[in-house]
């Protein structure tokens, strides 16, 4: 009689843990937000390079 309580409890705990097995989990993507600048921001870093390898060029 134990070893039937103790089957049953056994296949009830199996099917429950198997219930949602089947399904693939949804996993979202992240969003990513850029932040926009402006055109003349990704020329002034160069400029300032350059003119900093000149001077040090020139003497």
């Amino acid at each position: 009689m134990k070893k039937l309580v103790l089957a049953a409890a056994l296949a009830a705990a199996a099917t429950t843990a198997s219930a949602g097995a089947y399904s693939e989990p949804v996993i979202e993507a992240p969003v990513v937000v850029e932040e926009t600048t402006s055109s003349s921001a990704g020329i002034i870093l160069p400029l300032i390079l350059l003119a900093v390898v000149a001077a040090a060029i020139a003497d």
